[in-house]
């Protein structure tokens, strides 16, 4: 027991392309891009037949959610079928979460190794029936009698055909996230400028590091595709201007298709372990997984007040916003700590919001209970090899695709400090901390 916790290693992630949406991955499914996914991992670390610890992997879409889509998604891969899996959900910080979860295990001696995961798909998302048809069939379904089964089938009008086609708007609100993220962006003074040159710095980023080779052993080939499809290494700060805007008709409105992340599709996985399980198979060992932190705000509160800075400060993707500093303060760091920085750009306004409110006396008196600003960051250090603007954003995909990015980038780095902020739908957030 005296050995415990244990150092949690990041042996290395894997990951299919990301596609936006109903293009290339029109006829996969979240089980097919998770499979190949975990294929991948187990080809790249010759763990064919293996039984690890455990695989915990989710998505946002689900399509047949009475089901355990990572144990299918295990059973139908090359792992044993011994190896344990099962899902998780926290929206966009779900294959965050995993791999707290796993890392945890690892930590704590339960397990040696596993791997964390996640997919999503808005290409072959579920089709609900109408609200009113359900309720006509489930009262079909508790007749009694043939004659209570006709009288309840005739209820059903045209109006029922209508199918209930899924969004991403708030239950609680009724607002999508990017017309939540509009007004954040409104309420902190952020500039369509700053978001087009962080959505332009984000895809030349990207486009440099896959020229440059440093995605050839983390993005492997699935469906045909072989780079994430939404990338664009010609774009230019003048076509990002001359777009539209897409959640307000407002003449203040500053979000656009451009700095906004597209639907996509996608899958990424990361294998955790143990220092001994990883040597004793002779695998590398490129960073360590040091912490997390979740955290929740209360946006609905903010969506109903008239204090621009409450709506600001508890908008509904400001969570990393105090996860960061609570996560950092028990670690006895700084913002200013930091080699890198993976904050992940939901929107472009959304990171601007965070590091603005990093930056505020205010907020960090009312909301962080310090006397004066939390602090900056050197903005060359942020998601060096391009972030979720260039790349899109499988929603249960992207923390997997940041831990596996960041863990190399330290490896190659020969060591340093890392930091991931990942802001999620109903008002939370996950972060984490990975050191070399």
């Amino acid at each position: 027991m005296s050995d415990l916790p244990r150092k949690v290693a990041i042996v290395g992630g894997a990951r299919i392309p990301f596609c936006r949406s109903n293009t290339a991955y029109s006829n996969e499914s979240n089980h097919s891009m998770l499979t190949a996914t975990l294929d991948t991992l187990v080809d790249k670390y010759n763990l064919t037949g293996e039984r690890l610890g455990e695989v915990a992997s989710g998505t946002v879409m689900h399509l047949r959610p009475t089901t355990c889509m990572t144990r299918e998604a295990v059973i139908a891969s090359k792992l044993a079928n011994e190896t344990p899996a099962y899902d998780v959900q926290q929206y966009c910080g779900t294959s965050l979460e995993t791999v707290l979860t796993v890392g945890s295990k690892i930590a704590l001696g339960q397990i040696d190794c596993g791997i964390a995961a996640g997919t999503d798909t808005t290409s072959d998302a579920a089709v609900g029936v109408n609200e009113g048809l359900r309720k006509i069939l489930m009262e079909v379904n508790r007749a009694k009698t043939g004659g209570d089964r006709l009288k309840a089938l005739m209820k059903i009008r045209p109006g029922h055909i209508v199918p209930n086609i899924p969004s991403n708007a708030e239950a609680a609100t009724g607002k999508s996230m990017g017309q939540h993220c509009e007004d954040m962006a409104q309420a902190w003074g952020i500039k369509r400028e700053d978001q087009d040159l962080l959505a332009f710095t984000s895809h030349k980023q990207a486009a440099q590091a896959y020229e440059d080779g440093f995605y050839d052993d983390l993005v492997f080939p699935f469906a045909g595709v072989k780079r994430d499809n939404n990338m664009r290494a010609d774009s230019t700060l003048e076509k990002l201007a001359s777009l539209k805007t897409a959640f307000s008709k407002s003449e203040a409105a500053t979000l656009t298709a451009a700095n906004s992340t597209p639907l996509t599709d996608g899958a990424a996985g990361v294998l955790l372990a143990s220092e001994e399980w990883a040597k004793s198979k002779g695998l590398p060992i490129l960073a360590y997984l040091v912490t997390g932190e979740t955290a929740a705000v209360d946006f609905i509160k903010a969506d109903k007040s008239s204090d621009s800075f409450v709506r600001g400060a508890e908008g509904l993707l400001m969570a990393p916003a105090q996860a960061v500093p609570r996560m950092l303060g028990r670690l006895g760091l700084g913002l200013g700590d930091f080699d890198f920085y993976e904050i992940h750009e939901a929107f472009a306004a959304q990171v601007l919001c965070t590091l603005a409110a990093w930056e505020d006396d205010r907020f960090a008196k009312e909301y962080l209970g310090m006397n004066k600003a939390f602090g900056s960051i050197d903005r060359s250090k942020l998601n060096v090899k391009g972030g979720s603007l260039a790349m899109g954003h499988p929603f249960a995909a992207t923390g997997a695709r940041i831990v596996g990015s960041l863990a190399k980038i330290i490896e190659e780095n020969k060591g340093g400090r890392g930091l991931i902020s990942i802001c999620a739908a109903g008002g939370m957030g996950v972060t984490a901390v990975l050191e070399g």
